[in-house]
């Protein structure tokens, strides 16, 4: 995945900045650049986080919109499974797993309540559409499996990883959806009435909308702890979507 992958890098408002910094370096990040209020980190010379210190901000209130996972698409399973060795071995906090039929992953806290999600595609060929609408469910993941593949477990990601997808807590599925649209991204898949997922030129998803904050969550506030924006190459100029999340373009 070269330039033309859509998503760039995730921006969090973390209350902790060293300690988050630490904890990322240990997850598989390398630390690129950073001084006493930011930190930039990344994967094979690309950056996929930056931290930003709010030394002084809140926890974030229930009921509002805001972060629900970021995740890191590594190039293959067998990197997957190395990963996941990895994780047992030194005990990161992983915290679920899922077969979703298009990727398999598995999914961390950060030490401030930040999700992470750690994934594999399966290859599109496996993917299906009933009813005209892509299949993305929720079973049960060959752990076995994954560690019987895996790859050597190496410290750090590889240089093909990338910002996978976006997670999103909203308000207004709606609302939300119709703003994503505006830059060119369409619905491929709804899970009840709850989620729904969007993505340009068919992938599964860059983008996870849900209302697991409840209908009505209200917006993103500026001293809140959590995500601040994120970057897309689909876009020209800077700007905020209907919870208050930042979008900007990225390099």
């Amino acid at each position: 995945m070269g330039s033309e992958w859509p998503l760039g890098s995730v921006e969090l408002k973390v209350l902790d900045l060293e300690r988050e910094a630490e904890f990322y370096e240990r997850f598989g990040l390398n630390r690129m650049s950073g001084d006493a209020e930011t930190a930039t980190l990344g994967a094979g010379g690309s950056q996929l986080l930056r931290l930003k210190a709010l030394p002084e901000g809140r926890q974030r209130p229930r009921h509002t919109a805001g972060l629900f996972h970021f995740a890191i698409l590594l190039p293959s399973e067998a990197e997957l499974g190395g990963f996941l060795r990895r994780a047992l071995e030194e005990k990161l906090p992983l915290t679920g797993t899922a077969e979703h039929h298009v990727s398999q992953a598995l999914y961390f806290d950060d030490p401030e309540g930040n999700g992470i999600e750690v994934y594999a595609d399966r290859p599109r060929s496996e993917w299906q559409y009933p009813n005209g609408r892509l299949k993305i469910g929720t079973d049960h993941l060959d752990f076995e499996r994954l560690l019987r593949i895996a790859a050597q477990a190496d410290k750090k990601f590889s240089g093909g990883t990338v910002l996978g997808h976006m997670h999103l807590n909203v308000g207004d599925l709606d609302r939300s959806q119709a703003f994503y649209e505006s830059m060119g991204m369409e619905l491929m898949a709804e899970a009840g009435q709850v989620m729904r997922f969007m993505s340009w030129q068919g992938y599964h998803h860059h983008l996870g909308i849900n209302l697991l904050e409840g209908r009505g969550a209200a917006p993103v506030e500026a001293g809140v702890r959590g995500l601040e924006s994120f970057a897309v190459r689909r876009v020209d100029g800077a700007c905020t979507d209907p919870d208050g999340i930042g979008v900007t373009p990225a390099a």
